[in-house]
C-alpha cells in the first residue's frame, strides 16, 4: 500500500458479485454491453447518423484513431507472482486532493446530441463515482447548471480560447465562481480538424445552437451582440462562429492565463517533448499528452507512443496525464506504468449516456474501475503508484 492511505474499495470483486448473482439468482444480465467493441456498435445503432459520425468520427482517414489503439496494444503486461494483491490502493494525489481512482471523465463536448439529459447526466454519475468530469467549453449546458450537479465531486473545465481574450478570461473567472477545481487548455484545435464522416454528412452541430450554452450565457459574448440569442439565436451562432478557436495562440497566452488565474492550469494536447517542457517553463501545473482521439491530425503519432517521451522530458515536475484511445482497464495500467498519473475515459462514457442517460455513464465507469481494479491485482501489484514501465514489453522486442 502507498502511505497510510485505506485499501480502496474492491471494485473488481463487487461488480463482478453484483452482476453474476443477478444472472445466476434472477437471470438478468448487464443493462449495457460490456465490451466495447458491442457497447459502440449498440451506440451507433442508437444514434442518428450524424451524432454517430460526429461521436465517432476522426482526422482524415482516420489511421490516428487506428493509432492510437495499436500503440497501446504493443506493449504487453508481464504478471508478477505471488505478491499480495488482497487490498488494493487505485488512489491518486492531483493537485491537493486525493482522487479514489486514477480516471477521469474527459472533456466532450455537445452531449445533447446524443442524450437530451446531457452533461447534467454525465456529472450525476461522475459525482456518484466521485471520478472528476472535465467538462467542455462546447458543452450543452451552462458550466454553472453542471457545477450544481457535481455537488462536493471534482470538475474541471476544459478551456477552448476564443480569439476574444476577455471572453476567455469571463469563462475562466465564471469557472472559479462555480468551483471547477482547475482549468483544461486545449492546445491542439487552433483550427477544426478535417473530419471527412462530419464532412459528408454536411454536419456541424453548433450551427443548430448545439453546444453552445456556455457562450449564449456568457455576459461579455452577450454584450456583442445585437439581439439576445433566446431572440435570433442565428445571430449568436454567426458570432460563435467567429470566436471559437483561436490559431493565433502562443505561449504568451499560457503565461497570460497563468497571470490571471490562480487555479491549477493543465495543457491538453501536448505529444513532443519539446512542448512538454515549454508547458512546465510557462507555468502549466501538468500536461496531458492526447491527440485529441485522432480528431484532429491525420497520420499523427499516437498517443501512447508519445507517453514516454513527455514524461521524460517533464522528468516529475508536474503531473502527466492521458487520454486517447483509452477502453479498457489493462489500457489504464499500460499507461500508468508507462509514466501517467492518471488517464481519461472519453467514447466509452459517451456510447453509455447514448443508450442510458446517467445510468448508462454509470454502468460504463463501473465496470472500467471492475475492470482497472481486477486487472491490477491480477498483475501482482497492490497500488497503482506501484506500476511503472517494469510491468511492460514492447512486443516488437519479443
Amino acid at each position: 500500500m502507498t502511505d497510510d492511505r485505506a485499501p480502496s474499495k474492491p471494485y473488481g470483486r463487487l461488480r463482478q458479485v453484483e452482476v453474476y448473482t443477478a444472472g445466476m439468482l434472477s437471470g438478468e444480465s448487464p443493462a449495457l454491453p460490456v465490451s466495447f467493441e458491442d457497447l459502440e456498435a449498440a451506440a451507433m445503432d442508437a444514434l442518428g447518423p450524424e451524432a454517430h459520425a460526429y461521436v465517432a468520427g476522426g482526422a482524415g482517414s482516420e489511421n490516428t484513431v487506428d493509432r492510437n489503439r495499436s500503440a497501446l496494444d504493443r506493449w504487453r503486461i508481464v504478471p508478477r507472482m505471488l505478491r499480495d494483491v488482497a487490498e488494493r490502493d487505485l488512489s491518486v494525489d492531483l493537485f491537493g486532493r486525493t482522487l479514489p481512482v486514477p480516471v477521469l471523465l474527459a472533456p466532450i463536448g455537445v452531449q445533447s446530441i446524443v442524450h437530451d439529459d446531457a452533461e447534467l447526466a454525465t456529472a450525476r454519475a461522475a459525482a456518484d463515482l466521485d471520478v472528476p468530469f472535465v467538462l467542455s467549453t462546447v458543452s450543452s449546458e451552462p458550466m454553472e447548471d453542471v457545477a450544481d450537479e457535481l455537488g462536493d465531486a471534482p470538475g474541471w473545465f476544459q478551456l477552448y480560447w476564443p480569439t476574444d481574450r476577455d471572453l476567455a478570461e469571463s469563462f475562466v473567472r465564471r469557472a472559479e465562481d462555480a468551483g471547477y477545481e482547475a482549468i483544461v487548455l486545449t492546445l491542439d484545435t487552433p483550427l477544426m480538424g478535417w473530419r471527412e464522416r462530419d464532412v459528408e454528412q454536411a454536419y456541424l452541430p453548433f450551427l443548430d445552437a448545439e453546444g453552445v450554452a456556455n457562450y449564449f450565457t456568457d455576459p461579455v459574448f452577450r454584450d456583442g451582440l445585437s439581439v439576445d440569442p433566446e431572440e435570433q439565436p442565428q445571430v449568436a451562432v454567426q458570432r460563435f462562429i467567429d470566436v471559437f478557436g483561436n490559431p493565433s495562440l502562443t505561449w504568451a497566452d499560457v503565461e497570460h492565463l497563468r497571470e490571471f488565474t490562480d487555479l491549477p492550469i493543465v495543457l491538453k494536447g501536448v505529444l513532443h517533448p519539446d512542448d512538454a517542457r515549454k508547458a512546465v517553463d510557462h507555468g502549466a501545473d501538468a500536461v496531458i499528452v492526447s491527440n485529441h482521439g485522432g480528431r484532429q491530425v491525420d497520420g499523427a503519432i499516437g498517443a501512447a507512443e508519445a507517453l514516454p517521451r513527455v514524461v521524460r522530458a517533464v522528468n516529475g515536475d508536474v503531473p502527466v496525464l492521458f487520454d486517447s484511445g483509452v477502453r479498457r482497464g489493462a489500457d489504464a495500467v499500460k499507461a500508468i506504468a508507462l509514466g501517467a498519473d492518471a488517464v481519461l475515459l472519453g467514447r466509452p462514457y459517451v456510447y453509455g449516456l447514448a443508450l442510458a442517460g446517467e445510468d448508462g455513464v454509470r454502468e460504463v465507469l463501473r465496470n472500467f474501475l471492475a475492470d482497472l481494479d481486477v486487472t491490477l491485482g491480477l498483475c501482482g501489484q497492490s497500488s497503482v503508484a506501484g506500476l511503472d514501465r517494469s510491468l511492460l514489453v514492447d512486443e516488437r522486442e519479443l
